[in-house]
């Protein structure tokens, strides 16, 4: 079995947004040399995420206002009190870090609308994203 692992880095611009890191994740998987196995992408930050979804500019705003009304920058958390960005690390924790795709004939399975985001929560920053492939 094969084992590639890559470190991206994605520079965020604002407080809340979408980054798409799918072309970036393909070509790691390219790299890897890997034809059948799976391919994960993993944000190692406590105030990012990763999801998939469709790269259509109104549903991207449809999300990063959805995290911002459901937690607000300032609502009156109480990890304010320590360093102001509960409601990153809040958004974090119900939406996830990581994602698991397949890799199937050396490709990235994904739907035909999916992209790959990393989701900035506590920006500007520069992050990194780990992919690591694994398989034959």
């Amino acid at each position: 079995m094969k084992v590639y692992f890559d470190t991206l880095e994605v520079s965020t611009s604002k407080r809340v947004e979408l980054i798409n890191i799918t072309r970036q994740v393909e070509e790691a998987v390219g790299k890897s040399g890997v034809k059948d196995g799976i391919c994960l992408v993993f944000a190692p930050h406590a105030t990012a995420a990763v999801i998939a979804n469709e790269d259509e500019r109104g549903l991207k705003e449809d999300i990063v206002e959805w995290l911002e009304e459901n937690f607000p920058h300032d609502g009156k958390w109480r990890h304010n009190l320590v360093d102001d960005n509960a409601s990153a690390h809040l958004a974090s924790a119900f939406t996830s870090s990581c994602r698991v795709f397949p890799v199937k004939g050396g490709e990235l399975v994904r739907g035909t609308w999916q992209s790959i985001f990393l989701v900035e929560m506590d920006g500007p920053r520069r992050r990194k994203v780990i992919v690591e492939v694994l398989g034959d």
